[in-house]
């Protein structure tokens, strides 16, 4: 998975390097939860073309040791992590929910004015 831009700081400045290391050297290219997906090759359950990502087995980026990262294809990470992103999507929704609760004039205002393009764009 891509590290997102307000991440890139919990990670350590060899992340490349130890990633690389848990998926070709470690795990030979292979993911170690289906141990079926080969890296750079058609998934056999998808048919994607399977990228090898290095997950964390506890949610904190810091933590780089060895017996927390496993090497995964796209599919066994992101059911790994799906408790992860359920849970940042319900925050994100509510969020939202928040300010049209805060500001429902100008959340409705400001929804109209995009589905009609008469949106004004700030820089």
């Amino acid at each position: 998975m891509p590290i997102r831009p307000e991440n890139k700081h919990r990670y350590p400045p060899n992340w490349k390097e130890i990633s690389n290391r848990i998926r070709f050297e470690r795990a030979k290219g292979v993911c170690e939860f289906c141990q079926i997906a080969e890296h750079g090759n058609p998934h056999p359950i998808t048919g994607s073309i399977v990228v090898l990502t290095t997950a964390h087995l506890d949610p904190t980026p810091e933590n780089c040791d060895d017996d927390n990262l496993a090497a995964m294809c796209q599919r066994c990470h992101l059911t790994f992590d799906a408790g992860i992103h359920r849970a940042n999507n319900f925050a994100t929704r509510h969020a939202r929910k928040a300010v049209a609760d805060l500001f429902p004039d100008e959340l409705d205002a400001a929804l109209e004015a995009v589905r009609t393009g008469n949106a004004e764009v700030r820089v």
